[in-house]
């Protein structure tokens, strides 16, 4: 079993690290998932038995790795659910992408449609049918000159399949190691992480703030040498 690093545990909530290119619930490659590996740590830790309960309130693409809930209770699943359809749940990341930003600060705003058949999203015209709003604000952290690569931060406004690899890639700065919609560091691993995550807690109402940063290996070395900027992320 793959080892579990959890970040924040209680009778309600457990925040986990997700591990890239784990899927976050089982798939049609019946390889194993997030759900399955928070269950079965669930199960040992406690000594439960049957049936363990938890809920999936939201996912991060097979390849991301980073911070992740998962709900012990049905209530609290229904709770932090409308969370995230309310907007009071949110995520933001951190990016390895290709070139140098014009501005250092940002918003896009596309329309982006899903294509089902291949599994990918593409930009389109807003009038195209079952095109839906993609927003997302990005802020330029450090720029590698050598490497013509930059660290961005991403706050999400909206949730779609998979809206930041597709919004970058279409403004010219993809994802270094994106597979599917980058132009450099083909079969690297993607350098998107999920590294804030801010929810209301489901019983106590409490706002908390998990973080998580990746290792700083292969591509995330952009951020060595760099405690002070990492501490203000």
């Amino acid at each position: 079993m793959e080892k579990l690093k959890v970040i924040y545990e209680d009778n309600h909530i457990i925040v986990v690290e997700k591990i890239p290119n784990i899927p976050s619930q089982s798939d049609k490659t019946g390889d194993m998932d997030m759900l399955t590996l928070v269950k079965e740590y669930i199960k040992e830790k406690y000594n439960k038995p049957g049936n363990v309960y938890l809920g999936l309130v939201h996912r991060l693409d097979r390849p991301v790795g980073g911070v992740m809930v998962f709900a012990k209770t049905s209530k609290a699943a229904s709770r932090l659910s409308n969370q995230v359809r309310e907007k009071v749940f949110k995520k933001e990341y951190l990016a390895v992408v290709d070139g140098k930003f014009e501005n250092t600060k940002g918003t896009l705003i596309d329309y982006l449609y899903k294509d089902e058949r291949n599994n990918m999203s593409r930009v389109v015209n807003k009038e195209k049918k079952n095109a839906k709003e993609a927003k997302l604000d990005y802020e330029v952290l450090k720029y590698n000159e050598v490497k013509d690569l930059s660290l961005v931060k991403i706050n999400l406004h909206t949730g779609r399949h998979h809206q930041i690899r597709v919004q970058l890639s279409h403004f010219g700065h993809s994802i270094f190691g994106d597979q599917k919609y980058g132009t450099r560091g083909k079969g690297k691993q993607i350098a998107l992480w999920a590294y804030k995550l801010v929810i209301e807690h489901p019983v106590t109402k409490e706002t908390l703030e998990f973080k998580d940063l990746p290792e700083p290996m292969g591509t995330w070395c952009i951020l060595k040498n760099e405690n002070s900027m990492i501490e203000n992320i």
